[in-house]
């Protein structure tokens, strides 16, 4: 005689729905009240010396540096003083931070524009074009990434000042730029230390494009420029975005290259320079540095919130393969 066994409402529900696999697994767990909760404790943690920066930049020159700026709350002053010596002030040692603002846009927009246009025509070239030599081209490129920035310096700063020579021939002479010209030796140096990295990654997204679409578009009488213009550009979007804002980010907080090709004058040298000497010169000027920092920041934070899902619509793309 058997005895029934009552089943509980539900049972059978919530034994079909828990995750068969081991991504299924950790997706469930990342998607949890616990991680929610930690998630916001890490946002919270990191944003938080960000707002103090921008109360501290609008608190004048006596309460930043008798008091933290938590007291702003209960005994708020504010001012825009700081901002205005800073951009705006009349002498050196007060900032001035404008022109050199203007100098890191013209700086960052073009280093960001030609790695990229270089790397994505290299990374189709180097998945769907067949010619000598493809391969080693490739684990070529994705050695010079291990090529620390610092040894390149120094040959990159003798090719613009002598030029290059073999057997007393010259092959391309010396650069020689005015100082208001030197924007191009910044170009040449961030493009040249981008474009590995940039076509390694660009590679995988487009090496892993559906064949049958390429050749499809071939049998169309497509040819290469037709190809990479109209299916791959729009299909690889996501993977230029995320390279970009990486470059972006990069160059804009650059301080090491930009001090060398750049130099520290007023015409050619970016913000990261002038906080610098600004760190160096007036480190007890709170009022200014904290102000300034700010100011240096407010583009990178607009370019990644506004980039951001491509940003991870990028990232995605990349860790899966079809």
């Amino acid at each position: 005689m058997t005895t029934a066994v009552p089943v509980r409402a539900g049972t059978a529900a919530t034994a079909t729905d828990q995750p068969t696999t081991v991504g299924g697994r950790v997706r469930k767990r990342l998607n949890s009240r616990t991680a929610t909760v930690v998630s916001i404790v890490i946002a919270v943690v990191w944003t938080l010396p960000t707002f103090g920066l921008f109360i501290s930049s609008f608190r004048p020159e006596d309460q930043i540096k008798t008091t933290g700026w938590w007291t702003f709350f209960s005994d708020p002053q504010f001012t825009l003083e700081n901002y205005q010596q800073v951009l705006f002030g009349r002498s050196s040692s007060s900032g001035q931070l404008a022109s050199y603002f203007v100098n890191s846009v013209v700086i960052t927009i073009p280093s960001v524009l030609f790695p990229l246009a270089f790397a994505a025509l290299a990374a189709y070239a180097l998945a769907w074009i067949n010619f000598r030599g493809r391969d080693w081209i490739y684990i070529g490129i994705f050695a010079l990434q291990i090529v620390p920035l610092q040894m390149a310096l120094v040959p990159l700063l003798r090719f613009f000042s002598q030029g290059v020579s073999l057997g007393g021939v010259t092959l391309m002479p010396a650069w020689d730029l005015a100082d208001e010209q030197r924007f191009v030796q910044v170009w040449f140096a961030h493009t040249c230390f981008a474009l590995p990295l940039a076509i390694f990654l660009l590679h995988n997204f487009v090496s892993q494009l559906p064949r049958d679409l390429m050749e499809a578009a071939r049998v169309d009488g497509a040819t290469h420029p037709k190809i990479f213009r109209t299916i791959v550009l729009p299909l690889i979007t996501p993977a230029i975005a995320a390279f970009g804002i990486f470059q972006f980010l990069w160059v804009w907080n650059d301080l090491l290259v930009a001090l060398i090709f750049a130099g520290g004058g007023d015409e050619t040298a970016p913000m990261t320079v002038r906080l610098a000497e600004m760190a160096g010169t007036r480190g007890s000027e709170w009022q200014r540095l904290t102000s300034g920092a700010f100011v240096s920041i407010v583009i990178p934070l607009i370019v990644f919130l506004s980039l951001q899902r491509y940003f991870v619509r990028g990232l995605l793309a990349g860790s899966v393969k079809g």
